[in-house]
């Protein structure tokens, strides 16, 4: 088990997603930045959809109560082992009763703790993704206890690699949504000629940005969305879905994300910018 000493913010189990679900109105949930916990999971030799724990803004102390082995990485953190800094993507071997604690947010916003056999909370429609209404424990770790499998004997092939990082990015690569042709002339040439700032309203479930685009009266039905869609809203507001945003929606789909943006921006926080470009 892994005992939460504290917390933190938004710390919740994710995978790589629940899926085969939407036509129920079930979001795909999973890591916001899937890229780094494939890594992750990589270095640990675990099966690619293990799950790990989501660390946002504010990360968690925690106590190990069996041995096993770690690696973190994603946001960059202040990360300290029984008192002791040590370093991202790296393996850490873990000995009963060791203390893990995240310290100051340096770089990023999203990161990633994943253990040797991943950890072994229950599994709901295919995913240990934690959901709310779909996962019964909620949507964020508070004292809880996670199960995992305790190893001794791993012998690594790596012991650390180093990453193309991305946490600084700022240009995000974006196809034509579906109603992309309906916008003005203006509207398109706005989204590729300046930048875009986060608003304060960004979560799992979406992003908003700052700057208005024209006001319109397009109308549409009801159509699918995905993690990525960037819908306009007839006020001129931009709202980017992401990884627990709805299935459907009735807002024109002017771009939708490239899966390597969807990593970019889930690193991103309220008043970073971002600009788009199309491919």
């Amino acid at each position: 088990m892994v005992k939460m000493l504290k917390a933190g913010f938004y710390t919740s189990i994710q995978d790589l997603g629940r899926f085969h679900h939407r036509s129920q109105g079930i979001p795909v949930s999973g890591a916001m930045d899937s890229y780094a916990v494939t890594h992750l999971n990589k270095l640990l030799e675990n099966e690619e959809n293990a799950a790990v724990l989501e660390i946002t803004i504010t990360g968690p102390t925690l106590e190990f109560t069996e041995d096993t082995y770690i690696a973190f990485g994603g946001a960059e953190f202040d990360v300290q082992l029984n008192g002791i800094p040590v370093k991202d993507h790296k393996i850490h071997k873990i000995g009963k009763g060791d203390v893990l604690s995240y310290g100051t947010l340096i770089k990023g916003y999203r990161g990633y703790l994943a253990i040797k056999g991943g950890f072994k909370t229950d599994e709901i429609l295919g995913s240990r993704s934690w959901f709310k209404p779909v996962t019964t424990k909620g949507s964020f770790l508070k004292n809880d206890k996670i199960p995992y499998t305790p190893e001794t004997l791993f012998s690594p092939l790596l012991s650390e690699v180093t990453l193309k990082s991305h946490l600084l990015d700022k240009e995000l690569t974006v196809y034509k949504g579906p109603e992309f042709d309906q916008l003005s002339a203006e509207q398109q040439g706005r989204l590729f000629s300046k930048g875009f700032t986060i608003a304060k309203e960004n979560n799992r479930m979406a992003y908003q940005l700052n700057e208005l685009l024209e006001a319109h009266q397009l109308s549409m039905l009801t159509s699918a969305t995905l993690p990525g869609t960037v819908q306009l809203t007839p006020a001129g507001k931009l709202i980017i879905l992401m990884k627990d945003g709805q299935t459907t929606g009735g807002y024109t789909r002017a771009l939708q994300l490239s899966e390597e943006s969807i990593h970019i921006l889930a690193q991103k926080k309220t008043g970073d910018t971002i600009t788009f470009k199309l491919i």
